[in-house]
């Protein structure tokens, strides 16, 4: 991908410096710390001092966990996801625009090892991840890593289609799709949830198509093998062949983003076209 000329998003929150302590407060502690301090209360002891013991507790956990300052490879991922994240703003600013609405930007959070976020406290295994809720995108950039060495998906593309993909999420909320999906499942029977989740993830890598197509056509960054490391990568987390990975067989009921194939015509979807009237997953008779 050509991107080190690109334009460069302000909306990130670099917290990879930031202990976990020190990111969610006392949230960090959680519901344990509160029990503690109600503890200490009963038996007459001032919860004051507990507090401020799981305080320093956890200030030096981040001191030793937290890296002191970014490694010029870690600069480089920034770098390069701001350049991602403003192409993104640039391609959907403008087809809000044309279809009469206003864009707004969410923002990108880096945080490494754990997060607190508006939808609860995640930890890196979670994956990248969209909050309806405080409208930001969350990234440990150590998963480009486990992308690259434990599921085969190698490139810069291949990272830049992850973002565009919960980008994609923050588009479905924006347009209200995510809300009445979520509503829909809590409705629903499990297998019919599941159901509900596949088709908005699908459609999440259909919009990753739909940038893609526009990052192109009107400011040609991508090169030769880049379209075919984004659906490589659509391809490596698909629910088929993360459950065959990880427990030897596959159980189609309890998919949540779609098979890897799916993954790859819907961003295939999205890419041929550049519009985002295709990726009505909703509505669509085969997935």
């Amino acid at each position: 991908m050509l991107w080190k000329n690109g334009r460069r998003s302000d909306n990130i929150e670099d917290q990879r410096t930031v202990g976990p302590a020190r990111r969610g407060g006392l949230v960090s502690g959680g519901i344990g710390t509160i029990i503690l301090a109600l503890v200490a209360l009963y038996f007459g002891v001032d919860p004051g001092v507990v507090l401020n013991q799981v305080a320093q507790q956890q200030t030096q956990q981040s001191a030793q966990h937290a890296p002191a300052e970014l490694s010029a490879q870690d600069q480089q991922d920034k770098a390069f996801l701001s350049v991602v994240l403003a192409d993104t703003e640039d391609t959907w600013r403008e087809l809000f625009q044309q279809a009469g609405r206003q864009y707004v930007d969410p923002k990108l959070v880096l945080f490494s090892g754990a997060v607190q976020s508006a939808c609860g406290y995640a930890q890196a295994a979670t994956g990248p991840f969209y909050c309806p809720s405080d409208q930001k995108l969350y990234l440990d950039t150590q998963f480009f890593q486990e992308l690259q060495q434990r599921l085969g998906a190698r490139g810069d593309f291949a990272q830049a289609y992850v973002i565009a993909h919960e980008v994609g999420h923050h588009v479905q909320n924006l347009l209200g799709v995510e809300a009445k999906v979520r509503e829909a499942m809590q409705r629903s029977s499990p297998q019919r949830a599941n159901a509900l989740l596949v088709r908005l993830e699908l459609q999440a890598d259909c919009y990753a198509g739909v940038w893609a197509y526009h990052a192109q056509h009107e400011r040609q960054v991508l090169e030769p093998g880049d379209v075919e490391e984004a659906i490589n990568a659509a391809q490596a987390v698909g629910d088929d062949r993360l459950q065959q990975r990880a427990q030897g067989y596959v159980v189609p009921d309890s998919f949540t983003h779609g098979t890897s194939a799916q993954r790859a015509r819907w961003f295939e979807t999205g890419f041929a076209s550049g519009r985002p009237q295709v990726c009505d997953t909703f509505n669509a008779a085969q997935l």
